[in-house]
């Protein structure tokens, strides 16, 4: 089991920025490849961005290419999604989630989920 847990939503405007974090526990957080996804309301959940166990290979959504940087630190347990340049439509619940193997923007191959942190982004 991996235990994942996201932090740093907020209310922020138009333009600005946030860091979500989130940390995992349990199963050895390295051996996963980890994804950011959001749903806003009324809306299917999708895919955000994904990042490999080791940190090299990186996917983005088009509508983040650009703006939102994924990381990870291993020493940390910890996956990090940078989001500059916020727009309204960005607003959403986000969603860490874990992968077992590589899994890019597939939903449905994420083995392991958080929570979600609300990100609310005023025009």
């Amino acid at each position: 089991q991996v235990q994942l847990v996201e932090s740093g939503g907020g209310l922020v405007q138009a333009g600005g920025s946030l860091r979500l974090s989130c940390a995992a526990s349990g199963r050895t957080f390295s051996s996963f490849s980890m994804g950011w996804f959001r749903q806003a309301p009324g809306e299917e959940r999708k895919f955000v961005a994904t990042i490999s166990w080791s940190g090299v290979s990186t996917i983005y959504a088009d509508s983040v290419k650009g703006r939102f940087t994924i990381s990870r630190d291993n020493a940390k347990n910890t996956v990090y999604l940078q989001m500059n340049s916020l727009k309204p439509e960005d607003t959403a619940v986000y969603y860490c989630a874990a992968a077992s193997r590589w899994s890019g923007s597939y939903t449905d191959q994420y083995n392991y989920w958080g929570q979600g942190t609300q990100v609310t982004v005023s025009s």
